[in-house]
């Protein structure tokens, strides 16, 4: 395979890695030839969550240099930029995404099982997409409803008009009925392009295989996921004896930069530092592949991995990777690629389009949205910086809110409650006035964006070594660095670790304290957890030791109770957890 590879490294500028081959320059009738190549535009989103509207707080915003952001996202702007995009050359253009589309999304979107997101992204123009892991949050049965249309089967139809499902194709090309071998959506979608459309792109999709350690049990309940390495290699075999040469592949994992920005700034084009599960993925694929379009991570970068351009645009459609290729009208093989992520900023016109399907949900769930059920006295973030213990200040207060929740006895008689960061979707902020509420008030609207999944608290009994194990299972990240995921604590409870240390010993012994009591590992104790955690979900298996279990609120509705009594609310103090050194 020939290609240049072109690789955007800034929003000005574009990197061009030449193959050997072409390093020396073309013969005549290669340049002639150029004359018939075709030239084909990819616009790829990944991880738009249902964000109909444009998403608040640090979720709404890129940065664009040290100590500056925009305001960005909102599929009334996305749509708008997609289009302007579309408009730029005679070129074949196709809308892709890969994965988490919907799921952990907002009111406007949830309420109505996702159904406004699916309208939306067929609006959008959107042609194919890999499933994520939120693509099964409710089940294999609501994905397949999502992609074929039908009335839910509780809840029915939402509306005068029919859900028709979505337009674009969704694959699933590592998602097995357990037992067979048979994929529970396509594992790839192969369009035709060019003069007399004779060149063949295939999109390979699929999500990450560990996506049971991830959704609750009941969403991936007689399903198998399969190696990505292995997958997408064996289908690049079937797709080339199909006489297929161009391959993109949309698989939901990712990875993160780790430069030591300044100011807290990422380039959205650039690939510093960088580390996470993508790039090895990457690097052990069949070079026949020509661009990985990653998610996941919620991350932004373009990057070269072993000559495969490989590239992520952020989240909840603040960015659109936009991708040139350049397909050799002999060989019908890609000969470029230019990659590039455009920031969706909001001094654009709406799309009347997208404005009326945002318009018509957001009239059905104004009444329940609305509703002010508390109030805050400045911003309460989920933000974390590098050498921090990875406490947050919206962490604390969701753990109070569902320690509250379970601490009387009839409730489960918790004395400690822990929450996923991941679980935590957004910012809580003081002037964020998008319901007409007053600066400060907190909507139901808000709360229900903070905490989606409608999970159900749980309390379990676990003795003191469980839950220094349990501790012990969070990624602490490298000294210095960002930590990867730590569990949000209630009030009263406090432990230091030390990410030095070696892996399994970094929680300092006798640290972990609840009221100023040191935690006696041969004691029992109530813990407080969502029923995500409590099947072992984001690979904390200790929770599924602990015995005598009772459930209780939904999440939300703990959330929403503690607000409602403990207003106004102040940002959670951060001084539950230490890390040293």
């Amino acid at each position: 395979m020939r290609r240049v590879v072109a690789v955007a490294a800034a929003l000005a500028a574009v990197l061009v890695l030449p193959s050997a081959a072409l390093a020396h320059g073309r013969h005549d009738h290669q340049r002639h030839h150029h004359q018939r190549d075709t030239n084909v535009q990819l616009l790829a989103i990944n991880d738009f969550h249902g964000n109909l509207q444009p998403p608040s707080g640090s979720s709404g915003r890129i940065a664009t240099g040290p100590t500056t952001t925009v305001d960005a996202g909102g599929v009334e702007y996305l749509a708008t930029h997609m289009n302007t995009l579309r408009a730029e050359g005679p070129r074949r253009t196709i809308g892709i995404a890969a994965g988490d589309l919907i799921g952990a999304s907002p009111l406007i979107s949830a309420l109505f099982h996702d159904e406004p997101t699916i309208e939306a992204m067929n609006a959008l123009d959107l042609e194919v997409s890999g499933v994520g892991n939120h693509e099964f949050d409710e089940g294999v049965e609501e994905l397949l409803r999502m992609q074929n249309g039908g009335c839910h089967p509780v809840d029915g139809c939402q509306g005068s008009d029919p859900f028709t499902g979505a337009f674009f194709q969704y694959l699933a090309g590592n998602v097995f009925y357990a037992g067979t071998n048979r994929t529970i959506l396509p594992p790839y979608e192969i369009k035709r392009v060019g003069r007399h459309h004779k060149a063949k792109i295939a999109f390979v999709g699929l999500t990450l295989e560990g996506t049971p350690l991830i959704v609750t049990p009941a969403g991936v309940a007689g399903l198998e996921f399969r190696d990505e390495i292995v997958t997408i290699n064996a289908l690049v075999k079937r797709l080339k004896r199909r006489g297929v040469q161009s391959i993109v592949v949309l698989v939901h994992e990712g990875g993160q930069q780790n430069a030591p920005f300044v100011g807290g700034f990422m380039n959205v084009n650039a690939c510093e530092n960088f580390s996470g599960a993508i790039k090895p993925i990457v690097e052990a694929l069949d070079k026949e592949v020509d661009v990985v379009v990653s998610a996941h991570t919620h991350q932004p970068y373009i990057c070269n991995f072993g000559g495969i351009v490989t590239t992520s645009a952020s989240s909840f459609g603040r960015l659109i990777t936009d991708i040139d290729l350049r397909i050799d009208g002999r060989s019908r093989d890609v000969e470029s690629v230019e990659a590039v992520n455009r920031i969706v900023t909001r001094d654009v016109a709406k799309d009347p389009t997208e404005t009326q399907i945002v318009e018509k949900y957001n009239e059905r769930s104004a009444p329940i949205a609305n509703r002010v059920v508390g109030s805050i006295t400045a911003d309460i973030t989920r933000s974390v910086a590098a050498g921090e213990s990875g406490e947050t200040a919206l962490g604390d207060v969701i753990a109070d809110a569902q320690l509250a929740s379970t601490a009387r006895t009839d409730f489960g008689g918790a004395v400690v409650a822990f929450m996923n960061p991941g679980g935590i979707r957004a910012d809580l902020v003081f002037n964020d006035n998008s319901g007409g509420e007053a600066p400060g008030q907190v909507t139901y609207n808000e709360l229900f964006t903070v905490q989606p999944f409608s999970n159900v608290m749980t309390v379990k009994t676990m003795t003191g070594d469980m839950i220094y194990r349990l501790l012990e299972q969070q990624q602490f990240g490298t000294p210095g660095g960002v930590p990867v995921r730590i569990l949000q604590v209630s009030r009263g409870f406090t432990y230091s670790y030390d990410s030095r240390r070696p892996e399994g010993s970094r929680v300092t012994p006798g640290s972990v304290a609840i009221n100023g009591v040191p935690v006696d590992k041969a004691a029992s104790y109530r813990v407080a957890m969502n029923n995500f955690l409590a099947t072992g979900g984001d690979g904390f298996s200790v929770f599924n030791e602990g015995t005598d279990q009772l459930g209780g609120e939904i999440d939300l509705d703990a959330a929403v109770n503690y607000f409602m009594k403990n207003s106004p609310i102040a940002p959670g103090p951060r001084d539950r957890i230490t890390r040293l050194g």
